[in-house]
């Protein structure tokens, strides 16, 4: 059976909500909500996809410290197999405590990289072997130039990083089958100043190129047409945390089932509206039946009036 793989590094997020705003330095703010949940990254999107009914396989990195068991536990709990790939002690995570107020959201975030040994790199080669696609992560470019030669397509997602530009990531970029940044972050990879000039030089790199909107949904282009691809209708933003991950799973489940590329984009619209209605990455998932009919009703509102 063909699946959907992912490796990276867990996040782990502590998430404080409910602030009027971020406390200044030597004050302290009693938060209305908390929780801690499984952050964003490879992880979230498999979880996410594998409520669409879409099998996965996951390789992470766990040690022994008290938040890789809070992750086993949560692992556990969300019935997600995974491959440990870390055999030592230690907490090779990312922890990031996160502050949400009503304008945005702020984070200060710790990982404990460990190497990669050779035996990490044939259980990541194993477990993605007979993968349909499997998504990115820049930490792992041999693995992925190893996946390109088996016939696995790959998918490049990335969040926001200071050096983000067509040099440094120019072997990604040519590795992958799809990549699918939001407006900033394309804008930067392109050295552009809007989605338009920005998804003009990335349909250089792809025959079927898209920069996210964020709330004003998508830009496509298709073999050299653009079309705007509409957000899912009547959201209430609670938090966009997670919203990239959200969306790469509803795009990856319509790239799964070989959907056209737009109806692939309208279903990453959907999971990533639906995860901003709730606290965390985590917080608002739906499954397959729930996004099918959200698509139909989509469909007709948003194409057909």
């Amino acid at each position: 059976m063909s699946f959907i793989f992912g490796v990276g590094y867990t996040n782990c997020d502590i998430i404080y909500a409910g602030l009027s705003h971020v406390p200044e330095e030597g004050t302290e703010l009693y938060a209305g909500q908390f929780d801690i949940q499984i952050g964003g990254g490879p992880p979230a999107t498999l979880i996410n996809l594998r409520n669409l009914n879409v099998p996965v396989k996951l390789a992470t990195f766990l040690g022994e410290s008290m938040f890789c068991n809070l992750i086993r536990d949560e692992y556990a709990r969300l019935n997600m197999e995974y491959v440990n790939l870390h055999n030592g002690k230690g907490m090779p995570l990312t922890i990031t405590s996160a502050m949400i107020t009503p304008q945005d959201r702020t984070f200060v975030s710790y990982r404990e990289d460990c190497p990669i040994s050779g035996e990490a790199f044939e259980h990541m080669q194993k477990a993605s072997t007979g993968a349909m696609f499997s998504i990115m992560d820049r930490l792992f470019i041999e693995l992925h130039k190893w996946q390109k030669k088996q016939g696995i397509r790959l998918v490049f997602d990335m969040g926001w990083e200071p050096d983000l530009n067509l040099e440094t990531y120019a072997d990604y970029l040519e590795l992958a089958d799809y990549y699918t940044p939001n407006q900033k972050e394309a804008m930067a990879m392109t050295g552009t100043t809007n989605p338009d000039d920005a998804i003009d030089v990335l349909s250089r790199y792809f025959s079927k190129a898209l920069v996210k909107l964020d709330k004003d949904g998508c830009l496509i282009c298709e073999d050299g047409v653009k079309t705007h691809i509409p957000p899912l209708p009547d959201i209430t933003a609670i938090d966009a945390t997670g919203a990239g991950d959200a969306f790469l799973a509803g795009f990856l489940y319509g790239l799964y089932h070989n959907y056209p590329f737009a109806d692939c984009v309208r279903y990453g619209n959907i999971t990533g509206g639906t995860c901003v209605r709730a606290i965390g990455c985590l917080g608002k998932q739906i499954n397959e039946s729930e996004l099918l009919a959200q698509n139909d009703h989509y469909f007709q509102q948003s194409f057909c009036d």
